[in-house]
C-alpha cells in the first residue's frame, strides 16, 4: 500500500500545481469543446487519426501526448463519439485494442465538463475492475493522462490497509476499485458517499461476472444514483452480461470494434501449437526458457500451487533469466510487486502465471506467450494470448496440447476463425529434466510437499472441467506424471 499512497499523494499536489497555473481559462475552455460535441457525434470515426482532432479538454490532450497516445484506435473512436457526450455505452474490442482509454478519457471530461472541485464536490466517478492488478493498473494509467487535472484519485483493492483507505475516501474525487472492497467501504465506511456521482465504468464485465461478483455488483447499483452516465466494457457478450447491462445502463449505444474482423485475434499475431504428453510439459517448458533467454515470456498453468511449484523449482535449477511467478493466491503486496517488476522488464525475463494475468493487464513489451496447459475455452485462449500483439505490436503466442486434447480444441479455435499453425518439435532438442528436478526437490525443504500439492491440484483441475471431449482425466498417464 505503501507504493499506492506515493503514488497518490504525488499524484494530488502536481495537479493543484498545474490547475492554479490554467485556472483562468478553463471556464471558456469548457464552453469551446462541448460546442463541438455535435458535429464530432455525426462524422465518420475514421476521420479522427490523432487525439488531437478530438475536442477534449487542454489536460486531456497535454496528458495524452506526453505519455505518447497520439493515434487512437478503433474502439477509443468509436466509443469516444458518444460517451464524450454523455450517452452510456457497451464496448466491445480484441483484447490490446486501448480500451482503458476508452473510458479514462470520458471520465476525466466528464468531470472537467462539470467543473468538478477537488475539495468539496466528493466523489464524481467509480471505476470497477474484476482483479487487483488490472484495478491497480488502471490507476496508474489515469494518474498518467490525468496529470493536469485538479482530481483526486484513489484506488480500493481488497489486501490493502482499509482503515487508511476509510480515512481519506471521503472526498476523493475518482476511484478505481475491485467489486468486493467497494462494497465494503458502502457498508461500512459512513463517510463514502456516492451520491453525486457521475459516471460509472464497468470494466471487463464478463470477467466480474465469471469471478462470482453477481451479486455485489447487484447491492453496488442499487447504491448508486439513477441518474448518471455508465460505461461497461466487456470481450464477450453473454447471458450474464446482458443481464447486467439491462440492469445498469439506460439505453446504451452498442460499440464492437471487432464486429466484422476475420478473426478474433489481432493479424499481428503469430499463433502456433505443439503436441506433447502430460509427462513431458516439464521437460519442453525447460527447453522452451533456455532457447528463449533474450526474450520476454508469459507462461500460463492451470493453477495456483502449479504455478508456485513450477516457479520455485525452475529458479533452482537457474535457467538464465529472470524467472518469477504470479498467481491468485498470492499476498497481495507481493503480487503488486512481481506485477511491476515483471512489468519493467524488456528482455530476458520469463514469467509463471494463472489466469490472474489473463484478462485485461498490459505487460510492456512481451514477446512470446506460452500456453503450457490448454485453456478452458476459446475466450480464455483469445485473452490469454491477448497479452502479447498489443497495440497491433507483433507478438507469438504457442499453445501446448496432449494428443488426447489436440482435435478437439483446434476444432473449438477453427470455429472462431482462429488461424493456428502446427509445429514439429525436435526431439533431441528437447531436455530431460526429470533428475535434475528430482535432486531439487530432495535437496529443498519443502519442495516435496509444493511439487505433491501442484499434481493433486493439476488432478483435481482436469476432473473438475466440464468439457470432457478436451479435458478427460482416463487420457491421463497418472504414473509416469507422478514420477517428477
Amino acid at each position: 500500500m505503501r507504493q499506492t499512497r506515493d503514488a497518490h499523494n504525488k499524484f494530488t499536489k502536481k495537479c493543484v500545481s498545474k490547475q492554479r497555473k490554467n485556472g483562468k481559462i478553463v471556464k471558456e475552455t469548457v464552453e469551446s469543446v462541448t460546442a463541438r460535441y455535435a458535429d464530432f457525434a455525426k462524422e465518420d470515426s475514421r476521420t479522427f487519426t490523432s487525439f488531437s482532432r478530438m475536442p477534449l479538454s487542454g489536460s486531456t490532450q497535454r496528458g495524452l501526448a506526453e505519455n505518447n497516445f497520439i493515434n487512437p484506435t478503433d474502439i477509443q473512436r468509436e466509443s469516444l463519439q458518444y460517451s464524450l457526450t454523455g450517452a452510456d455505452v457497451v464496448g466491445a474490442a480484441k483484447t490490446g485494442s486501448g480500451k482503458t482509454l476508452a473510458f479514462l478519457i470520458p471520465v476525466l471530461e466528464c468531470l472537467w465538463r462539470q467543473r468538478w472541485s477537488r475539495t468539496v464536490d466528493g466523489l464524481g466517478a467509480l471505476i470497477i475492475s474484476p482483479t487487483r492488478e488490472l484495478a491497480f493498473q488502471t490507476f496508474q494509467v489515469l494518474n498518467k493522462i490525468g496529470a493536469h487535472h485538479n482530481f483526486s484519485v484513489a484506488v480500493l483493492i481488497g489486501g490493502t490497509d482499509v482503515e487508511f483507505e476509510s480515512k481519506r475516501i471521503g472526498s476523493v474525487n475518482i476511484v478505481v476499485c475491485t467489486p468486493g472492497r467497494l462494497l465494503q467501504h458502502m457498508d461500512e465506511n459512513s463517510t463514502f458517499s456516492c451520491e453525486q456521482l457521475q459516471i460509472l465504468v464497468i470494466d471487463e464485465a464478463d470477467r466480474i461476472l465469471d469471478l462470482g461478483f453477481s451479486r455485489q455488483m447487484n447491492a453496488i447499483l442499487e447504491n448508486l444514483p439513477k441518474n448518471r452516465q455508465t460505461l461497461l466494457f466487456s470481450a464477450t457478450q453473454t447471458k450474464n452480461v446482458k443481464d447486467l447491462v439491462r440492469l445498469a445502463l439506460r439505453d446504451p449505444l452498442y460499440i464492437s470494434a471487432h464486429e466484422n474482423a476475420p478473426q478474433a485475434t489481432p493479424e499481428s499475431l503469430q499463433q502456433s501449437y505443439f503436441v506433447c504428453s502430460d509427462e513431458d510439459k516439464l521437460n519442453a517448458l525447460w527447453s522452451f526458457l533456455l532457447n528463449h533467454r533474450k526474450k520476454k515470456s508469459l507462461i500460463f498453468v492451470s493453477c495456483c500451487k502449479q504455478a508456485r511449484f513450477l516457479t520455485e523449482a525452475f529458479c533452482h535449477l537457474r535457467p538464465g533469466l529472470s524467472l518469477m511467478g504470479l498467481w491468485g493466491t498470492m499476498n497481495q503486496m507481493k503480487r503488486l510487486e512481481v506485477f511491476k517488476k515483471f512489468n519493467n522488464k524488456t528482455y530476458g525475463a520469463a514469467m509463471i502465471a494463472t489466469d490472474v494475468a489473463s484478462r485485461g493487464l498490459d505487460f510492456a513489451r512481451v514477446d512470446i506467450v506460452l500456453q503450457l496447459d490448454c485453456p478452458v475455452d476459446v475466450d480464455d485462449y483469445i485473452h490469454r494470448v491477448g497479452r502479447t500483439a498489443r497495440m497491433d505490436a507483433k507478438g507469438e503466442a504457442i499453445l501446448v496440447l496432449t494428443p488426447a486434447q489436440e482435435q478437439a480444441m483446434l476444432t473449438r479455435l477453427q470455429a472462431r476463425n482462429i488461424l493456428i499453425t502446427k509445429i514439429s518439435v525436435n526431439e533431441k532438442q528437447i531436455m530431460d529434466i526429470s533428475k535434475r528436478l528430482q535432486s531439487v526437490i530432495a535437496q529443498y525443504p519443502g519442495m516435496k510437499e509444493f511439487a505433491q500439492r501442484s499434481f493433486v491440484a493439476y488432478i483435481r483441475t482436469i476432473y473438475l472441467m466440464r468439457n470432457k471431449d478436451v479435458f478427460n482425466l482416463d487420457t491421463v498417464d497418472l504414473a509416469s506424471l507422478a514420477k517428477y
